[in-house]
């Protein structure tokens, strides 16, 4: 693969559209759409409307105006196409962490005589601190579902090294046993086709691939056949029955509303409302297709220069390679200095994601490229780069 056969690609992208409606700084190839998004055009517009003339002109009365009330349900209703759910089964808000509190709390209470939750080691770390601090007894997924499981949680692609679940596989494995599915797509949504309709309880948040901004709201996703079961244990006063009748006591809300918690950030909802707007244009089968083509072909631009340590099979990673090196902090670093930005995973991981939406096969040819000098020239061991940024 030479930059010409990149460029062909590209010319015959059907999503090389797309690239204008985002903010890409001259110079830089963004390889850390996994980690934060890059800004769409129509966000500042629309953050400013929200602030300006919804704010500015309605004040208060923008909660009905504006539509601000709504936001956590009528924003959820939006984004469910992109995880395979139906209207009425996704809730918008909060943190990734604090749905993975109320997915794994209701699933405990929807089992009460199963004391443990399986759970991947290598999950994201929050999602394995959430478990601890909720008390529960945690098995590795590798150990097996046994009849005293009630709930697993897993991440259907790893964020360290893009290795992919099949999700219905495991689902159907997981609830056969007697056990509740609990997914967080945080690495997938936006990157691949992800249908969590048959599991139990699914969470992610939407500033990655989805481009919703620095601390963009989470979603979560509940089951319709847990909608009158389940038990929100953070019971603030949004998710009560009547919010505005101010009763002393907790009486939970019909169907998904009973899952949202608080206020919604109004202003971070307006942002992700305009990276909404493209996503509602865009095929998700064309996206995958294209990550698969770019990751492809960054794996076989950086060859054996460095350990491969994604999955070498396409359809069993998502939308990021990730190589192991010993000195890989340094090595990001030095990459970076150079215009190409990725990221570093403690203990060796070099982590790339590929956001299809604006990544060409150029970007990737000339990141593999500066790359590969960085390590030949050995570039990445000038001392600044030693320097630890609190950001890795």
């Amino acid at each position: 693969m030479n930059r010409e056969d990149c460029l062909a690609l590209d010319a015959a992208d059907p999503l090389k559209e797309f690239r204008d409606e985002f903010v890409l700084p001259e110079g830089v190839v963004y390889l850390v759409g996994n980690s934060l998004g890059a800004l769409p055009r129509r966000t500042s517009e629309r953050v400013r409307k929200a602030v300006e003339e919804e704010w500015g002109r309605e004040l208060v009365g923008g909660w009905n105006s504006a539509g601000w009330y709504a936001q956590p349900l009528t924003t959820g209703d939006r984004l469910a196409p992109l995880i395979g759910a139906a209207p009425g089964t996704v809730v918008v808000g909060n943190t990734t962490s604090i749905a993975v509190h109320q997915a794994v709390a209701a699933a405990m209470r929807l089992r009460p005589s199963r004391p443990v939750v399986v759970a991947d080691v290598t999950n994201f770390p929050t999602d394995n601190y959430i478990l601890e601090g909720l008390g529960c007894q945690i098995r590795d997924f590798a150990e097996g579902v046994g009849d005293d499981v009630a709930a697993v949680l897993l991440s259907e692609v790893n964020y360290r090294t893009g290795e992919r679940y099949d999700v219905a596989e495991v689902t159907a494995r997981v609830q056969a046993a007697g056990a509740l599915m609990i997914w967080d797509v945080c690495h997938s949504v936006g990157a691949l086709h992800v249908d969590v309709s048959a599991a139990d309880f699914a969470l992610g948040c939407t500033y990655k691939y989805l481009n919703g901004g620095p601390g963009a709201p989470a979603f979560l996703y509940v089951n319709p056949r847990h909608h009158e079961s389940a038990e929100n244990v953070l019971s603030g006063w949004y998710g009560h029955a009547e919010p505005f009748a101010f009763e002393p006591r907790f009486r939970p809300a019909d169907g998904i509303r009973r899952f949202t918690v608080s206020t919604p950030h109004v202003l971070s909802f307006a942002a992700l409302e305009a990276a909404l707007d493209i996503w509602e244009r865009v095929d998700m089968a064309q996206v995958r297709a294209k990550s698969v083509q770019l990751t492809e072909t960054f794996v076989e631009l950086v060859g054996d220069a460095l350990e491969l340590a994604s999955p070498r099979e396409a359809e069993r990673r998502g939308s990021q390679v990730s190589f192991h090196h010993p000195d890989g902090y340094p090595v990001m670093r030095a990459l970076i200095d150079r215009g190409v930005h990725g990221d570093f995973r403690a203990p060796d991981i070099l982590r790339f994601g590929f956001a299809p939406l604006y990544i060409r096969h150029v970007d990737v040819y000339d990141a593999a490229q500066t790359l590969l000098e960085v390590l030949d020239k050995e570039l990445w061991r000038d001392e600044k780069y030693a320097q630890r940024l609190a950001v890795t």
